[in-house]
């Protein structure tokens, strides 16, 4: 039994297909497929079943899955060892952000830490939360910034800021005339929202003491970005709620809009996170430490109420 065969088998569960498996490897299908049916007869037995389309794993190939991926998780530790006592900060590094981050947050940090850490090869994938959280545990990401907390016992989360929300009311709104808003003053029924699918915006639903369910006749508008949220917002179809940063990129004739709120200040707080296993963590650190370095001098608020992003 070899890692290298532990690696097929992975590539085979994931892709249920033996070619797909073998493209992602960067082997041939028949030395992949030769590798697995070695360790089959080594073990006798039959860790996938090959009559199903697509392939699928047997109950004990489930089993064997589970340990080699424990097993590889450790494989690699290994050579993290090896970097962190050599001080190496290097290597392909996989980062997913979430579309309500990575616009602002991105060009703050990206060039600071290429210049930093000349060695690492970021590979940077805007993803929602969920893909997020399923692709850290599929090992197809090394970590990732989203808004927490998520709860998920296999992902730790690092807090890099707090990030507070602010209001963007239109002239001739109900709130336009208040120079700071209560938590209170939301209601949900004239709140432009992002699609399902965005932990913002249930952030935002949290939020809003008085939401409710809506009826099916009831005027509901959602978007997929906040830029078009406050396009609709000013065509007067609703208020809506701003992660701070994106205020920074506000058009001047626009700042008006910007109602802040009295304090607490509700605000999302926004980690790295990264599997439990813990890999590669001499880059999780350098991200750590040049985007929470940089991100302290633009955001000052301290008196803040955070926001849950889960759903109640």
């Amino acid at each position: 039994m070899t890692i290298t065969q532990l690696y097929y088998v992975l590539a085979v569960a994931e892709h249920q297909n033996f070619t797909k498996a073998a493209e992602k490897c960067f082997v041939t299908q028949p030395t992949l497929s030769m590798q697995i049916q070695k360790l089959e007869d080594q073990l006798d037995i039959q860790i996938f079943d090959r009559s199903k389309k697509p392939i699928e794993l047997t109950e004990i190939g489930k089993k064997i899955v589970a340990q080699a991926k424990n097993i590889v998780d450790e494989a690699d530790r290994i050579k993290d060892i090896v970097d962190q006592q050599k001080g190496f900060v290097g290597g392909e590094f996989r980062l997913g952000i979430i579309p309500t981050i990575m616009p602002t947050l991105l060009p703050m940090f990206l060039k600071s830490f290429i210049k930093r850490y000349p060695k690492v090869k970021l590979k940077i994938e805007e993803l929602t939360t969920d893909e997020i959280m399923q692709r850290i545990n599929d090992g197809h990401l090394d970590a990732a910034i989203a808004a927490t907390p998520l709860e998920n016992e296999s992902i730790k989360e690092r807090p890099l800021f707090y990030e507070p929300f602010v209001s963007y009311i239109p002239k001739g709104h109900r709130l336009y005339e208040k120079k700071k808003i209560d938590v209170s003053d939301l209601d949900i029924d004239d709140m432009l929202l992002l699609e399902d699918g965005h932990c913002f915006r249930d952030g935002v639903i949290n939020l809003c003491k008085t939401f409710k369910q809506h009826d099916d006749d009831s005027f509901q508008l959602e978007s997929g970005s906040i830029e078009m949220l406050v396009k609709l917002s000013n065509e007067g179809l609703g208020m809506t709620l701003l992660p701070y940063l994106h205020t920074l990129d506000i058009k001047e004739s626009e700042k008006s809009n910007l109602h802040h709120f009295n304090e607490p200040t509700p605000a999302r707080e926004v980690s790295i996170i990264y599997h439990k296993s813990e890999l590669k963590m001499q880059i999780i650190e350098a991200l750590h430490n040049v985007i929470s370095g940089i991100i302290r001098g633009a955001i000052a608020f301290q008196n803040v109420n955070i926001i849950s992003p889960l759903a109640k």
